[in-house]
């Protein structure tokens, strides 16, 4: 079935009301418990999706606090070093896994339709099955952790270290089963994300057209696709070997402990540009907004992000410059550590360019971005002396790593995501937050980011190793950890001010409209907060910012209101190609969800939870595919109207 795109002026309403009422009636996630189990609606899975990171973000950002408590002055003894390692363990794995790789593709997950001009992601059930799976992940993880079975070998979980030898007890074994749950998710997401952006297009937006935001996840999603599964397979030979009693890593039986660093950090490093480059994304359609200009060199931009996403894979090895690692793979991985800056420097220039060619609106969403350029700058410059292979070895395991990798992840991820939360809020919630809570969250946020982790330079310069759980007096430590915990503290009160803001906005936050920035770009076409279909009738664009060149040229026509109809497209041009059904509101993702849930912690207590329960896991998956006779007959229907 073809579908052709019938353009009409846009003088009015999109739709009539009562076409309007029923398209809403037919995309609307059912009321009452059977919406909390059954929804589909990417709407309200990316909202589930961030509120669940966010919480997550919260719970690492309590650990972190913990441990700056237990390094303010020397010789202290406010925790146990076993509960120290708990908690550097659950502050790594929370932040990585559980917050900074999900919370963007939940992002995406709301967003990419709606700036692609979709009704939908695509595969909507399979969006809730990943959901629900990442949250039982993360459950699972903080249920072991109160339960006094928190892991205890680090985020990164070295073996022998994390082996059987050297780690008893189940919090290893969590962990590990704690990656498959969120790994799991991401690459189902990404397969989401990836159909969504190139066969859902509204016609006209060919891969030229579309935003640098979306761009932005579609590299990202294709590198969840190349690196996740490694981390997958090697934390499944982890717990084989702890469980079953297989030998991956044990040199004695002709495993190799240096196996799982290779297959950790080629996935570890590129998910530094996972949690990176989405903001790449955000920052790029702040600036265009607040500028008032499109941002300068988009095919540089593109090119950009790509490059960025093949360098990341070729030099996970510089986290191993410590290990015997031939001479000559050391100045491969130390050239290729220092050219992955090339094309972070050229979206830079494209930004400040923008900036200073444009004609600046001075809101909370811009301080944030212009935070991040000068705390990745500073970032950026001290991962270029650590690809070199002499400074490296010298501070390798100390403060002055962590310094870097938070001013690379955090001032390079959590500054940007911010300044997005403030942008795109009133088309969250059809409310703005309050600019002057938005200063003061930016203040204590920059002030206290640079006040807890600058000095960490200088620890490191000086010899504090990292994770270290005390210290004695006589290093001289002491005045610039007391700093960081303060600094931390007030990243803290950031935070609080920020969900003060969120909370008093909510509800009583001036009235948004559909677009308060004025800003080009398609998702400030709908309503804020969107209708359950998105958009009355998909629109038909002709440039990048289809906003401020005359809006949409038209709509497509013909596309039932009674039936969850879509339009697909041609994968490169955006051209009509076929008009399919989407599948309504179902239970069989959650229960599926619950059943590999049962099937991954089972598992951790005995290997023959794999077999027997791989057969309702099965079931249910058939039942959830099964194809129901009232949608059969929809689309019968539908195709004698044609």
């Amino acid at each position: 079935m073809t579908a052709t795109p019938t353009a009409r002026p846009l003088d009015g309403p999109d739709a009539a009301p009562a076409v309007r009422a029923a398209l809403a009636d037919t995309w609307r996630d059912p009321s009452g418990w059977r919406g909390w189990l059954c929804a589909v609606n990417h709407k309200t899975i990316a909202r589930r999706f961030m509120l669940a990171t966010f919480a997550f973000f919260l719970l690492g950002g309590l650990l972190a606090l913990a441990m700056r408590m237990q390094l303010i002055r020397p010789d202290n003894r406010l925790v146990s070093p076993t509960l120290y390692n708990q908690l550097f363990t659950m502050h790594g794995t929370t932040m990585m896994f559980l917050f900074a790789v999900p919370v963007m593709q939940a992002i995406a997950g709301y967003l990419v339709p709606l700036m692609i001009g979709a009704r939908s992601v695509a595969f909507p059930r399979l969006n809730a099955y990943a959901y629900w799976v990442f949250v039982f992940g993360g459950l699972f993880l903080f249920g072991g952790f109160f339960a006094g079975a928190g892991p205890d070998a680090g985020w990164f979980a070295y073996v022998p270290l994390s082996g059987p030898d050297y780690a008893p007890g189940k919090g290893v074994d969590i962990w590990a089963q704690m990656i498959t749950f969120t790994e799991l998710a991401a690459l189902l997401e990404a397969i989401v994300l990836i159909t969504t952006i190139f066969k859902l297009r509204a016609p006209g937006m060919t891969l030229n057209r579309m935003p640098l935001f979306v761009w932005a996840t579609l590299v990202t999603q294709f590198m969840v696709l190349f690196a996740m599964p490694s981390v997958m397979f090697g934390s499944t030979a982890l717990i084989l070997d702890r469980l079953v009693g297989t030998h991956f890593y044990n040199p004695a039986r002709g495993g190799d402990v240096l196996l799982w660093q290779h297959l950790f950090w080629f996935f570890g490093h590129p998910e530094v540009y996972l949690i990176f480059i989405p903001p790449l994304g955000f920052i790029s359609t702040i600036v265009a907004t607040f500028a008032r200009r499109p941002v300068f060199g988009y095919p540089a931009m593109v090119l950009a992000l790509i490059a960025t996403a093949f360098l990341a894979f070729g030099l996970w090895a510089h986290h191993m410059y410590a290990t015997s690692m031939p001479e000559l793979g050391k100045r491969f991985f130390t050239a290729s550590s220092l050219s992955i800056a090339i094309p972070s420097g050229v979206q830079i220039f494209c930004w400040l360019v923008t900036l200073a060619t444009g004609r600046l609106q001075w809101k909370t969403p811009l301080y944030f971005v212009l935070a991040f350029f000068f705390i990745l700058v500073l970032g950026g410059m001290t991962g270029i002396m650590l690809g070199s292979v002499s400074l490296d070895m010298q501070v390798h395991d100390t403060y002055f790593v962590v310094a870097h990798l938070h001013y690379v992840l955090f001032g390079g991820a959590v500054f940007p995501l911010f300044g997005a939360f403030y942008y795109w809020f009133p088309k969250f919630t059809g409310r703005l937050l309050n600019e002057t809570l938005g200063r003061w969250h930016f203040w204590l946020f920059f002030i206290g980011f640079n006040l807890t982790f600058f000095p960490m330079h200088l620890l490191g310069l000086q010899g504090m190793p990292r994770r270290v759980w005390t210290y004695p007096e006589d290093m001289g430590w002491h005045g610039m950890n007391l700093g960081a915990t303060i600094g931390a503290w007030m990243l803290a009160a950031g935070v609080a001010v920020f969900i003060v803001n969120v909370l008093r906005c909510r509800r009583h936050g001036v009235a948004a409209g559909p677009d308060p920035w004025a800003a080009g770009t398609l998702e400030w076409r709908a309503d804020s907060p969107p209708a359950p279909h998105n958009f009355d009738a998909v629109p038909v664009v002709d440039s990048r910012e289809p906003l401020w060149t005359g809006g949409p040229k038209g709509d497509v026509a013909g596309l039932a209101a009674d039936a969850r109809e879509v339009l697909v497209t041609t994968a490169v041009d955006a051209r009509p190609d076929l008009r399919v059904l989407f599948p309504s509101p179902s239970i069989w993702p959650f229960l599926s969800a619950v059943l590999t849930s049962i099937l991954f912690v089972g598992s951790v207590f005995t290997p023959w939870a794999v077999v027997w329960l791989s057969a309702p896991v099965a079931i249910a998956m058939i039942f959830w595919f099964w194809p129901r006779r009232s949608a059969t007959a929809q689309a019968l229907r539908l195709e004698r109207t044609r």
